[in-house]
């Protein structure tokens, strides 16, 4: 004999329905589904495993273990100056790399606040390509060097001035062990020089750090 089993009522009794069922149980299984209760048995029997897959844990069950932070080397962004101060060489040099110096600290900051990541420091790499913030032009080269400070991933950051208030923000991450590129993106902001630092982390905050859809 097929018992159905339509009402949701019925359905949530089936979820809570265990092989050791009690008659009463069993009892008011058969009355909801108009069978006989040896049948409400045999049904609550072919239940059993799917009401413990779908059981809601305990309160005060421990919750699934969190991954832990990935490791990452984020080397001091980088400024590009495209615009008509840069070619001709007018911008201040020290107040750049003052902002510059903002935009990092911002962006690690952010990163780590995260839980996502975990920062490693870069004050020990001694390449060129770090120490003169060339590393967007190496191919690469940055992976190699978190690598040896024991860094996860790498991450190498621009701003890119377009004029006095526009201006784009970079973000690369590779995989330190392998140099494959793993994420990056670009965003255009407006805005005067001091908000650089913003810019940066609303460009981690909604395509580095969003979960995807």
């Amino acid at each position: 004999m097929k018992a159905t089993c339509l009402s949701s009522a019925c359905k949530r009794l089936l979820l809570t329905v265990t092989a050791l069922a009690t008659a009463t149980a069993v009892t008011a299984l058969a009355t909801m589904t108009s069978v006989t209760a040896p049948a409400a048995i045999a049904l609550a029997t072919v239940t059993t495993a799917a009401a413990a897959e779908t059981a809601v844990p305990e309160a005060g069950a421990a919750p699934p273990a969190k991954s832990a932070p990935v490791k990452i080397a984020v080397f001091d962004f980088e400024l590009d100056d495209a615009s008509a101060a840069g070619a001709y060489k007018l911008a201040n040099g020290a107040e750049d790399r003052s902002r510059m110096d903002a935009v990092t600290a911002e962006a690690r900051r952010y990163l780590a606040q995260s839980g996502r990541y975990a920062l490693v420091d870069t004050a020990a790499a001694g390449e060129p390509a770090v120490k003169t913030h060339e590393l967007r032009r190496c191919d690469g080269c940055e992976a190699a060097i978190a690598a040896k400070l024991g860094a996860d991933q790498s991450l190498v950051g621009v701003v890119t001035r377009v004029a006095q208030t526009e201006y784009y923000a970079t973000v690369q991450i590779r995989n330190a062990k392998t140099g494959k590129v793993i994420e990056q993106q670009t965003a255009f902001f407006t805005g005067a020089d001091d908000a650089w630092p913003s810019g940066v982390r609303l460009l981690l905050k909604h395509q580095v750090l969003a979960e995807p859809n």
